[in-house]
């Protein structure tokens, strides 16, 4: 006990002191503040450029992948041992949500408001998921609450890592190394990452938002359950708990349990925010036409039957959990319906026979020399 007393003395004193001395950094009057501006968006810039040079690699040389993969590990050390472990995770991500997610939304959403006849056309259901019928107080709400739990939830991550790091003084939930991750690796970790962020998001979405009576509950209807079809902003449109518990926390658990290389966190933020860009956007053009177009479909159904005050279903973001738990929309298809759907528009089972038609007739052909010999020697 005693020995647990003095580690959490030690701890706090550390804290306590570092805390003083970071107090020294900060400025004190308007020309020190201009300074230490202008130096941290200079250092912003600067964190991308390894990432522009060497995609532009292949457009201004004829260089062969083996240089490129060197001059991507070269560069991408460069970045790691001129930026400090923080830097590059927090700035990495803040960029990839904006690039991802927040300046498409603001795209779809200026040209939902900016051409409504013409977008009604690519939306699921026309007209009706036009967001200007929601007003311009409310639009204002949607996008500046969505925004605010964009930036909370970077800044939760970054107090968790200063936690560890700095206060527990452990090693960082995402591993920042100059050393590249194979890309077996990362395939792996990201489709374990998928597959942890889905249950969790079920668990979560289903049990905590709209089973058990709580707070959450009364959040998440009065929130974003206000408005009636989704448009990509109101992917993060909610009180900001429901936000951490709903969307932040299935997407940062798999990092926080496998520890995540942060370029394997990098793409896998990235595709999760592609995905609740699509999948909330209300658009039936999507790049997928039937996997998309499906998870689409069935958020938007969702929201509808939330709305009108009938049982919710359609929890999942695949629509894989709904099957097997039975929760799925009654006036929906499921995922394998859309599977289905899908095997169907890359005519996977004429391929298929196409396939083990070549196998048979290239194995028939093959022995067809081997009887003509044994009949020549008989």
């Amino acid at each position: 006990m005693a020995a647990i007393q003095q580690s959490l003395r030690d701890h706090l004193l550390y804290a306590s002191g570092y805390l003083k001395g970071r107090s020294f950094t900060v400025p004190t009057s308007f020309s020190q503040l201009y300074g230490v501006t202008v130096a941290r968006f200079t250092n912003l810039l600067s964190l991308p450029l390894p990432f522009l040079s060497f995609l532009a690699l292949p457009v201004l040389g004829t260089s062969t992948t083996t240089i490129n993969l060197v001059f991507f590990y070269l560069t991408w050390s460069a970045l790691v041992l001129s930026h400090d472990q923080l830097t590059v995770e927090l700035y990495g991500t803040l960029a990839i949500r904006l690039l991802c997610f927040v300046l498409p939304a603001c795209g779809f959403l200026g040209f939902d408001c900016l051409l409504p006849s013409l977008s009604k056309s690519f939306k699921n259901r026309g007209a009706s998921q036009s967001p200007l019928r929601l007003g311009r107080k409310k639009l204002l709400e949607i996008v500046g609450f969505s925004l605010l739990n964009v930036c909370l939830a970077l800044v939760l991550q970054a107090a968790l890592e200063f936690f560890f790091t700095d206060i527990l003084r452990t090693k960082s939930i995402l591993k920042v190394t100059s050393a590249v991750p194979w890309p077996l690796t990362i395939l792996k970790d990201v489709a374990k990452g998928f597959a942890i962020r889905s249950i969790v998001s079920y668990l979560v979405h289903r049990f905590l938002l709209h089973t058990y009576d709580s707070p959450l509950k009364t959040w998440h209807l009065q929130w974003q359950h206000s408005v009636r079809l989704p448009f990509s902003l109101v992917a993060a449109y909610d009180h900001p708990v429901n936000y951490l518990l709903g969307q932040w926390l299935p997407t940062y658990l798999p990092a926080y349990l496998f520890r995540f290389h942060v370029l394997t966190w990098h793409l896998f933020i990235a595709l999760c925010s592609l995905e609740e860009l699509f999948v909330y956007s209300g658009y039936a053009v999507l790049p997928s036409s039937i996997v998309l177009v499906g998870m689409a479909r069935r958020t938007d159904e969702h929201f509808d039957v939330v709305y009108d005050g009938k049982e919710a279903g359609n929890f999942g973001r695949f629509g894989i959990l709904d099957f097997v738990c039975g929760t799925t929309c009654a006036k929906e298809d499921d995922a394998v319906d859309d599977i289905q759907a899908e095997a169907e528009k890359h005519n996977v089972q004429d391929r298929a026979e196409g396939v083990m038609d070549g196998i048979v007739s290239g194995v028939k052909g093959r022995k067809r020399p081997n009887t003509r010999a044994q009949r020549k020697k008989s």
